[in-house]
């Protein structure tokens, strides 16, 4: 998609998305690095720097806050969309089948999460999609994990241990995608519409609008960091198709 097509296409949805009774405000943007294989689509914070969870291979890397790959663990996940770490496994979000490499047997043919040892890419657990369906957004905090129930319009927090749904909170865009605890609020990616959301995690009401130009890389993955948020650019639009950003591949900074 050329800029200019992007930039009529923003116009039309960003007008409506920026009407109601809450601060709203441009994304100020900052490329960082690429990705150790530029099909980012998952990020989550650590204390080393970043897991980065890739799209085509479905591996996770480990690296620090300038792009040095630290590890890099392979694993079950299959069209990699999300990621997060706590209570000492990785969690991945595998949306389905594989694209862009062979299929393996173990790939999922539906949403799902998996519970990875971050040290080996061992698969621990699997565990289905509340609601069923597709997946993206992953976020680990202290009442357990948060997850992008895609079908039903909802993020869901389950007990990591038992899976057991806590609480469910909506969301008001289409394809929610990366997700960034925020001390009782959570921040919603939505890709298509290129808006972050500020939600309060009691009851999805929208406390912030972040609004990102047609200029800037393509938002897929999410986490916050010291007050700055993170996101990916995974270079693959929705069907698996390069998405002809000239920013595939990078690692980008909110700064707030």
């Amino acid at each position: 998609m050329n800029l200019e097509r992007r930039k009529f296409l923003a116009a039309m949805i960003a007008a409506p998305l920026l009407q109601g009774d809450f601060p709203k405000r441009t994304a100020h943007v900052v490329k960082l690095f690429k990705s150790p294989e530029g099909h980012p689509n998952a990020l989550e914070t650590a204390r080393e720097g970043l897991w980065i969870g890739e799209q085509v291979t479905d591996r996770a890397h480990l690296v620090d806050w300038r792009g040095k790959p630290i590890r890099t663990v392979e694993t079950e996940s299959s069209n990699t969309s999300g990621i997060a770490f706590g209570d000492g496994s990785l969690w991945m979000a595998a949306n389905g089948k594989a694209i862009g490499r062979p299929t393996r047997p173990a790939d999922a043919t539906t949403g799902e999460v998996l519970q990875v040892d971050p040290e080996n890419g061992k698969t621990r657990a699997r565990h289905p999609i509340p609601g069923g369906g597709g997946v993206h957004g992953l976020e680990f905090c202290s009442e357990g994990l948060w997850i992008t129930s895609l079908q039903i319009q909802k993020l869901t927090l389950v007990d990591p241990r038992t899976f057991r749904i806590i609480h469910q909170i909506p969301v008001h865009l289409g394809r929610a995608h990366g997700l960034a605890w925020d001390g009782g609020e959570i921040w919603c990616m939505h890709s298509t519409d290129r808006v972050i959301h500020k939600l309060s995690a009691k009851n999805g009401h929208i406390l912030e609008a972040i609004v990102l130009s047609p200029c800037d890389p393509d938002p897929h993955g999410l986490c916050l960091h010291q007050g700055h948020l993170y996101y990916c650019d995974a270079g693959i639009a929705p069907g698996g198709v390069a998405s002809g950003s000239s920013a595939a591949g990078y690692i980008c900074r909110i700064d707030l």
